[in-house]
């Protein structure tokens, strides 16, 4: 199922873009993320509470409440820095740019998390990185 839900994530993640794209042209791009941090708060908040998760809360350990507020922050951040590149770039070159990301994540998951890391998952972030330099080039 993990690749359904992966692949959920890239569509809704384009349409992202897209919207996005269309939505902070002319207005402040930190208002365009606080609007979109809020629909995303009410969505997720709407479905805890109607999947009645409310009081799983208290059983989080102190270590996950940490790395989820880092991710926030982090989350945060990069939607902020997002907007801006949306803002005053083509979303056909700062998408792809973005997904650096990917790369990014392989790099840090093998250091910190240990994971393995296969020739296929190697040769696949190096056709990333290649196509984000490439985009990086007018």
């Amino acid at each position: 199922m993990w690749k359904y839900y992966a692949l959920l994530s890239a569509l809704f993640a384009a349409l992202t873009a897209i919207f996005a794209k269309v939505g902070v042209k002319d207005i402040n791009s930190d208002l365009a993320t606080a609007i979109r941090t809020t629909v995303i708060l009410l969505l997720t908040w709407g479905i805890v509470l109607f999947g009645q998760h409310v009081g799983e809360i208290r059983e989080i350990p102190r270590h996950a409440w940490l790395f989820l507020v880092l991710s926030g922050v982090a989350t945060g951040l990069s939607w902020l820095f997002y907007f801006k590149a949306l803002q005053t770039g083509d979303v056909s070159r700062v998408a792809p740019i973005d997904k650096l990301s990917v790369v990014i994540t392989i790099c840090l998951s093998f250091l910190f998390l240990k994971e393995p890391v296969s020739l296929r998952v190697v040769v696949g972030a190096l056709l990333i990185t290649g196509g984000s330099i490439i985009m990086l080039i007018k």
